[in-house]
């Protein structure tokens, strides 16, 4: 509970005159505390508004905090795969996968089973640099029909057929995040390129930087993606846009071409303290 003090102007009473008002915050509707709670760090959601009452703690570990939770500076600064899978798996749980948005980071294949029961309310699922293989996204995933945008950068064990599998399953995509580490002296490669054109062609949003695809590739996501508006392909060096391929692309409303100079990097990993996420509970 908090109090509010009121002190009366002087000139309309010699007297301060003190008014107190105690509003009942832990009394809150758990759901109008949850969209609170959500606008604060998830490390300090975790590990200090428990410690104010039971009713704030009942809400954190409850469902209405976990519909949207960034977890990718934690994971990096922790970077242990296995506290990551913990973590996932104890938010997902919470959620009662219920997660309609979730970023990751150095996830593995105990952390994307759960991710991947998140059915209908996930729409957004950002996990770059991810363990899991293109056998455990087809083994885990199921439909996930409401995803519309899916960040696999820098997740070297997924290949063309791990894009397949999630563009099968995943029909809403819109935005697709897929850049990878720089390449030297490797032979080019069509297939990723083909499979994103196939499998997923309602895509506006394409990142592909340092893709192993040629102007094949590109030929085929402009001729399939037709709602397409931005394209980034920076430093996907086996594209030579010959042809009209140049001018099409021009056309987009926003395209980044293999040559130009610009910073794709991932955020800087943030300064966070270690939230004690794995002894609370033991989900």
């Amino acid at each position: 509970m908090s109090k509010k003090t009121v002190v009366a102007p002087a000139d309309e009473d010699p007297v301060a005159v003190v008014a107190e008002e105690w509003r009942n915050w832990d009394g809150l509707n758990p759901e109008i505390l949850g969209l609170i709670f959500v606008r604060i760090p998830v490390e300090e959601m975790v590990s200090i508004v428990p410690l104010v009452c039971k009713g704030w703690m009942e809400v954190v570990y409850g469902p209405y905090c976990w519909s949207e939770v960034d977890l990718e500076a934690w994971c990096r600064r922790r970077n242990d795969g296995h506290a990551v899978d913990m973590v996932v798996k104890k938010v997902v749980r919470r959620s009662k996968f219920r997660v309609q948005r979730l970023c990751v980071y150095g996830m593995g294949e105990k952390g994307w089973f759960h991710v991947a029961y998140c059915g209908n309310f996930l729409k957004v699922l950002q996990m770059p640099m991810t363990d899991i293989t293109d056998k455990l996204v087809s083994k885990h995933i199921k439909p996930l029909p409401n995803l519309t945008v899916l960040d696999v950068s820098h997740c070297v064990n997924i290949t063309s057929e791990g894009l397949k599998t999630f563009g099968h399953q995943c029909k809403s995509l819109l935005h697709l995040k897929r850049n990878m580490p720089a390449f030297e002296d490797q032979l080019p490669d069509d297939s990723e390129a083909k499979a994103i054109a196939e499998t997923m062609p309602h895509l506006q949003h394409i990142e592909l930087c340092f893709g192993r695809f040629g102007d094949s590739g590109v030929s085929e996501i402009l001729a399939k993606c037709k709602a397409l508006t931005h394209l980034v392909i920076q430093g996907s060096w086996n594209v030579e846009l010959n042809g009209d391929l140049a001018e099409i692309c021009e056309r987009l409303q926003h395209f980044h071409s293999p040559w130009v100079d610009d910073d794709h990097r991932f955020s800087d990993m943030s300064e966070c303290s270690d939230a004690n996420f794995t002894d609370s509970d033991s989900d």
